[in-house]
């Protein structure tokens, strides 16, 4: 049970099921409600996939690539950047393909990636899978945990129609705009945390 609650407490702490949606409402409050159920559930699915397979794999996986913990935060909050701009300039992601309006997907990036399932979030993983752990319940326990936060966040994320609906145009775009530079500020976060890092192992 101690192994559950921490890792319970620390997963919510990084994934921040709350701050994700608000995101998520910044990005797709004013799609159709169809869609957000299906980037939600998408990101969800995915992102509880990549927490797994990191899980019994990521160490293996990151060595073998020869990439460090550091360099994937670094890369991380390149790619959270990116989006923060995006939604601070107003740019719209939405593809043209034959002729028809097609919604982006933002289920892999940016919900997924890096926001539910970030450097963070799969840092936070490989520690745990691979710290104190004693036995096939532990293990069980970690992935308790892991359903939760993520059961959560797929609450969360479902919720922000509401949202959405209560803003109005105006304070969507407002909420937009002000979460991408807050995302903006977590994204220079995450490379200066990677940076450090790597000077740490450097020197």
């Amino acid at each position: 049970m101690d192994i559950f609650l921490q890792a319970l407490i620390s997963y919510m702490v990084i994934v921040d099921p709350v701050g994700v949606a608000l995101v998520f409402h910044a990005l797709a409050g004013d799609r159709s409600g169809t869609y957000r159920r299906t980037m939600a559930f998408r990101a969800v699915l995915i992102s509880c996939g990549l927490v797994i397979f990191f899980g019994f794999f990521g160490q293996w996986l990151l060595g073998k690539l020869g990439i460090s913990l550091d360099s994937f935060k670094i890369a991380g909050g390149l790619l959270l950047f990116y989006t923060s701009f995006s939604m601070v300039v107003g740019a719209e992601s939405v593809e043209q393909r034959d002729d028809a309006e097609v919604q982006s997907d933002i289920s892999v990036f940016p919900l997924s990636i890096p926001l539910l399932a970030g450097p963070g979030c799969l840092t936070l993983t490989v520690l745990l899978f691979t710290g104190d752990v004693g036995g096939v319940g532990d293990y069980l326990f970690l992935l308790a945990a892991v359903a939760v936060v993520f059961g959560l966040s797929l609450f969360c994320l479902l919720a922000a129609g509401s949202v959405s609906r209560v803003l109005g145009e105006t304070g969507n775009s407002i909420m937009k705009r002000l979460l991408g530079v807050l995302l903006a500020a977590l994204s220079i976060q995450f490379i200066a945390d990677g940076v450090r890092g790597l000077l740490t192992a450097a020197l």
